[in-house]
């Protein structure tokens, strides 16, 4: 009992040195924090007003720690002097502070919404950086090489990790536990943002946690903690040796077979499919050869043998289901990102065969230079395919003397369905993509059914699956149109924070009779129930499957198009001996994948009314 009380009070100790040790990196979590509980407090609609500040600052506080403890863990490895740990720690601030500008002043999404966003490029930009700190922090762990090698360094930051997370899981059930017990027993009112509030408190905690529980990296000190935080218990040694490197040749086994499949009847497999399979084979086969480094069992040696081989050979046969989808559809982000992962992977399996365990520094340099090169302006993600797809779109549309002068001229006559369904394709990839390379001549509402129509003179058209269950997916989709609701009988607009936002979102209103509590709840099957109570008594809970039914009964479901309809159609009414509520819907969408036998439903509530009897 003493060893567990010294084991637990040791980490919490640990917690309150990382003050000391990285206060850069513990300064910016404070402040993430911080940020975090303001926006708690903020009520939405000031916090959409305030949110593109916020975000920015929230997104360079967290690149900011992230950098600072790995600044901070090089200038103490590989200097250890006071001067060089105030530089660690004033650039740990300083990339904070570029970091906010740069998102701040060119960040902004370009979709022309009401409120300012961060466009995803810039999320994507900060988060690669932050995934480029964490890897160059392993890499300065690694040193020197007589206490450490890139492997153990790399083991370390997981078990590191998930301690942190563990510690951070029991915390967070405790405090909400004791926080929910005073809710139902003492003080029923309070809000549910104390939870929120407590979430923040606790991801500050783990996060210190975290960088506290690593060993001391400075240089000439040596920590007994070092070597048995790299070392692997038994139970990971047995679960990577002995259970995840069999399904990994149980997978590799899969895609043998399938390569010799391909050989003899060509590429069948969706793309989209095969991609996510195959990526995730490379880069876990990369991440257990790195992690079963150290492990010598008769299994796992010729698992590391083994597998750069069959990753090259499988490799091979993934590039020519790449050329092949390209050669269809041309390249989208799905086959830019998969072109990454390839050539990473190749490089990185010819370096295990040559190499072996010491490409694992080499190859961390390699994935920094993939994914710094992906988010690059010119060549990256989102560029280079858009370009891809606007160059194909015009191409197609000059064949067709569909574009004359810098404007989309509507087909007279129906092109072929080869040519309908390219130009559904690239039209579908371009519209509302964030970039500035979108020609004028296509509308940024392209994505609207109706207004495609409009510009190319036909409805959208997608490819037909051969064989004996294709992929079909019907749909009904409903737009309300322009008109007048009557709204002179009814007493209150109610409205949520978020009808989807979250399983359940509440809204009281105090009555003549009473308070009612008012919750529309999202259900697993996407058919939203409206609750009702007065004083706490249930006096409605309808859902609308019935209406749901109704509708596609009325528009059954079949290729994708937006049809107008009226006020009448777009709102139901439910009632009781108390209240009635009047639902009026601004968009109603029913889908059924009849390859899965699947219905998903959606819809946008325009309005909620209700009035006393």
């Amino acid at each position: 009992m003493d060893n567990f009380r010294s084991a637990v009070s040791g980490v919490f100790k640990r917690a309150a040195e990382a003050f000391r040790t990285y206060p850069a990196a513990i300064g910016n979590a404070f402040l993430f924090a911080l940020v975090a509980i303001i926006k708690i407090h903020l009520e939405w609609e000031v916090q959409q007003e305030y949110g593109f500040l916020l975000n920015s600052l929230q997104w360079a506080l967290a690149l900011g720690a992230i950098w600072s403890l790995t600044a901070i863990t090089g200038a103490n490895s590989r200097y250890n002097t006071s001067k060089a740990f105030t530089i660690a720690n004033i650039g740990g601030f300083a990339v904070t502070a570029v970091a906010f500008l740069l998102l701040y002043f060119f960040g902004e999404s370009g979709l022309g919404m009401e409120y300012r966003y961060l466009s995803s490029i810039a999320r994507s930009r900060v988060s690669v950086a932050m995934v480029i700190g964490m890897i160059v922090f392993v890499y300065l762990a690694s040193f020197p090489e007589e206490k450490s090698d890139f492997a153990r360094a790399f083991f370390m930051t997981h078990k590191v990790f998930f301690v942190a997370i563990l510690y951070g899981l029991v915390l967070m059930m405790g405090a909400s536990g004791v926080a929910g017990a005073i809710q139902s027993l003492l003080y029923n009112d309070m809000s549910n943002k104390v939870f929120e509030y407590i979430a923040v408190i606790v991801g500050f905690m783990t996060f210190s946690i975290f960088i506290g529980y690593f060993p001391d990296f400075r240089k000439g000190t040596q920590d007994p903690r070092r070597q048995e935080l790299q070392d692997q218990p038994k139970f990971v040694q047995v679960l990577l040796g002995f259970i995840l490197v069999p399904i990994l040749l149980a997978l590799t086994l899969v895609l043998l077979l399938w390569a010799m499949r391909t050989v003899m009847s060509g590429v069948e497999s969706s793309f989209v499919r095969l991609s996510g399979i195959a990526a995730s084979y490379a880069l876990g086969g990369i991440w257990l050869h790195i992690m079963v480094t150290r492990q010598d069992t008769g299994l796992v040696n010729f698992f590391k043998r083994a597998y750069p081989f069959t990753a090259l050979v499988i490799l091979a046969f993934e590039a020519w289901a790449l050329i092949v989808q390209l050669s269809d559809t041309g390249l989208k982000i799905i086959e830019y990102n998969f072109i990454m992962v390839w050539v990473f992977t190749v490089i990185s399996v010819i370096m295990l065969i040559f190499l072996k365990e010491k490409s694992h520094r080499r190859i961390a340099i390699l994935g920094c230079l993939i994914a710094a090169i992906a988010v690059l302006p010119i060549i990256g993600y989102h560029t280079l395919p858009v370009k891809y797809q606007v160059n194909r779109l015009e191409e197609i549309l000059e064949r067709e003397g569909m574009l004359q002068d810098n404007e989309i001229i509507p087909a007279t006559t129906e092109p072929d369905r080869n040519v309908r369904e390219d130009i559904t394709d690239a039209v579908s990839f371009l519209a509302y993509r964030e970039n500035k390379n979108i020609p004028a001549w296509l509308s940024e509402d392209m994505n609207n059914d109706q207004e495609f129509i409009e510009t190319f003179g036909f409805e959208k058209t997608w490819p037909e699956y051969d064989g004996e269950n294709p992929r079909m997916y019907l749909t009904t989709n409903l737009v309300l149109t322009s008109g007048v609701v009557d709204i002179e009988d009814y007493t209150w607009g109610i409205n949520f924070k978020d009808y989807y936002g979250s399983e359940e979102v509440t809204t009281e209103l105090e009555g003549q009779r009473g308070k009612y509590d008012i919750s529309w709840i999202t259900t697993k099957t996407g058919i939203p129930e409206l609750v009702v109570k007065l004083e706490d008594e249930i006096i409605i809970q309808e859902n609308l499957e019935d209406y749901f039914n109704d509708i596609e009964e009325k528009y059954p479901p079949g290729e994708r198009v937006s049809r107008e309809a009226s006020i009448e159609e777009m709102s139901v009414v439910f009632q009781s001996d108390e209240i009635q509520i009047l639902l009026v819907f601004e968009n109603v969408e029913i889908g059924i994948d009849t390859n899965n036998d699947r219905s998903n439903y959606w819809l946008m509530v325009s309005g909620m009314y209700m009035r006393e009897y």
